[in-house]
């Protein structure tokens, strides 16, 4: 498989931590301040998107994080967030997933399409 290399394993081991991050947030506000989990999700995905960035660019990829990285890597993330909230979305209207779980199956679908995506933007100067 030709993306099973050492810089993927970085991004899912980096990917593993944000997740961490959000699904944290995400579970505090649904379970604890009670809001909907469409506006948890929201929330979760904004604080984990700058951690994220930083881990990348250092540890991913290897690559200086610069202002203009930094103001492009939320571009990079549209195609992530909106494939994760259409998913959970689906997952929890349409397939009544437990909405504490739908955000990590939702992960999955996401992870290949946001390391090719992700590794453009930063690679570049």
């Amino acid at each position: 498989m030709p993306f099973i290399d050492r810089e993927f394993i970085r991004f899912v081991l980096v990917g593993g931590v944000n997740t961490v991050v959000y699904y944290t947030v995400y579970s505090l506000c649904l379970h604890i301040i009670e809001w909907h989990y469409f506006t948890a999700h929201m929330l979760g995905f904004a604080i984990s998107l700058v951690g994220s960035f930083f881990l990348n660019t250092l540890f991913t990829y290897k690559v200086k994080p610069t202002m203009t990285k930094f103001l492009k890597f939320p571009l990079t993330q549209l195609v992530n967030i909106a494939t994760s909230a259409v998913l959970l979305f689906l997952f929890v209207s349409y397939f009544q997933m437990n909405s504490s779980i739908a955000p990590i199956v939702a992960v999955i679908f996401t992870i290949p399409i946001t390391f090719l995506v992700t590794g453009k933007v930063l690679k570049t100067t």
